[in-house]
């Protein structure tokens, strides 16, 4: 089992680290229980504090950090600087508001027979976090903000090629001023997460990333009676009805589909387009994605750097080259650049189909899937053909469109005239196999809550 810094860009090895060994797993787990039964003590002003001085870091060392994620997993350094910053706007809304989210919530006494009754919001204890390498610092950082403002502490299983971010993600926390061992990065592997879920000092967890991960840290929890949260893979619709603005409906579509180097669970993925303006989206928005400039991801005038992993992008190959095979046709990129590194253009594919791979699988990396649909019903029934039900977009100017759209789309947040992406004021997550629970806003800092009914009698 490898734990390592792999460039992308390049396909060389620059740092290499030991998982830990059997003894030092414990002796975390140790120190984790009782840092709990300290930092729960702390009051939520003092853990306010701490969060806000993690927010001053992020944004303080934002180039820091960034060169480390381009570094790892090939983001451009433009996105990973945005990463952090967007990491400190989460950590304020947190220190801020966090107070207000755990304060006692009365009930109505006299329904329930009491003199006084309330709701009051209690930590769990230590929740195991188990998170993807694609926003190695973010991702994180949605569940370790509300999980410690609540009086949880944190343990990360990071993906294994991102260990720099993971220890940067420690230190984060530590130099903040938190409760000693509040949150720990633990180098393992993905054999040894069972184990940890199944130990008696966590009491929870939640995980990022692909569907059989999920599945087996869901399992695990759910055998040892422990709450989850889940969040999964995504093949998000991408809806354009004739009232759109096609120009801005274009644009948003390609920096959708590109982002992060198209490995985003909620980047648009599949394009459906009314017949009426099919062609002059096709069009643009083919136009669009050919223009993206890919390239070192270091360099700032970059849009799109290399996916993460050889076998990431040998993955993306096999998809576009089996809907090829089966009919289908390229209309831009579709290729691998020449070169070191992972590099894959971005693409174009039109004429997908069910028994295609790509009609069915999440496609990780720049590339996406247009199809045309004669209306409204039409359009829903294709962007619910599917198991995923992260995010979805519809770009309509028709007030009964949207409200068709809003209710009728199969998913977790559905966006109108704008791109799907996440907010710390926000719910985030998912139906069907996209997961289950909510990270961000309130719901995101109660998903590790013991929401304890308190009765006070006459």
């Amino acid at each position: 089992m490898s734990i390592a810094t792999t460039n992308p860009a390049t396909g060389k090895v620059e740092r290499t680290f030991d998982a830990l060994t059997e003894k030092e797993i414990e002796d975390r787990l140790d120190r984790a229980a009782a840092a709990f039964a300290r930092h729960r003590a702390t009051l939520v002003a003092e853990r306010a504090a701490c969060m806000n001085a993690a927010a001053g870091i992020l944004d303080d060392e934002a180039g820091r950090i960034a060169a480390v994620m381009t570094t790892e997993m090939g983001k451009t350094v433009t996105a990973a600087r945005a990463e952090a910053h967007k990491c400190a706007r989460a950590c304020r809304y947190y220190a801020e508001r966090a107070g207000e989210m755990l304060a006692d919530r009365p009930v109505d006494a006299g329904a329930v027979d009491a003199e006084r009754a309330w709701l009051r919001y209690l930590p769990l204890g230590p929740v195991l976090a188990v998170m993807p390498w694609n926003f190695p610092l973010w991702q994180v950082i949605r569940f370790a903000a509300p999980a410690l403002m609540a009086g949880n502490v944190g343990l990360l299983k990071h993906a294994s090629n991102v260990p720099q971010t993971a220890l940067f993600l420690e230190e984060l926390f530590a130099r903040a001023g938190f409760t000693e061992d509040a949150f720990q990065t633990l180098l393992i592997g993905s054999g040894q997460v069972e184990r940890v879920v199944r130990d008696p000092r966590v009491r929870a967890a939640t995980l990022t990333g692909s569907e059989p991960a999920g599945r087996a840290v869901g399992a695990a929890a759910s055998s040892e009676v422990k709450p989850s949260v889940l969040e999964l893979g995504g093949s998000d619709p991408f809806v354009v009805m004739p009232s759109a603005d096609l120009d801005r409906a274009a644009e948003v579509a390609a920096t959708s589909r590109c982002l992060n180097n198209g490995q985003s669970c909620i980047s648009a993925k599949r394009f459906i387009v009314h017949a009426g303006v099919y062609d002059d989206f096709e069009r643009r928005f083919t136009d669009l994605m050919r223009s993206r400039r890919v390239g070192d991801p270091m360099d700032e005038s970059t849009d799109v750097g290399p996916l993460a992993s050889e076998q990431g992008r040998a993955d993306v190959e096999e998809q576009v080259a089996d809907a090829v095979e089966a009919g289908a046709t390229v209309l831009c990129g579709g290729e691998r650049l020449p070169g070191p590194g992972w590099y894959y253009p971005p693409t174009v594919v039109t004429g997908v189909r069910p028994g295609m791979r790509m009609y069915h699988e999440e496609v990780f990396g720049p590339v996406a899937s247009l199809f045309r649909v004669g209306g409204v019903e039409e359009a829903i029934e294709l962007a619910n053909d599917t198991s995923f039900g992260l995010g979805a977009n519809a770009w309509t100017e028709d007030p009964a469109e949207r409200e068709r759209f809003a209710t009728g789309l199969e998913a977790g947040q559905v966006f109108i005239n704008g791109m799907v992406t996440s907010y710390p004021e926000l719910p985030f997550g998912g139906v069907k196999h996209s997961g289950y629970g909510r990270e961000l806003a309130e719901l995101g800092l109660h998903a590790f809550c013991n929401v304890k009914t308190v009765w006070v009698g006459a």
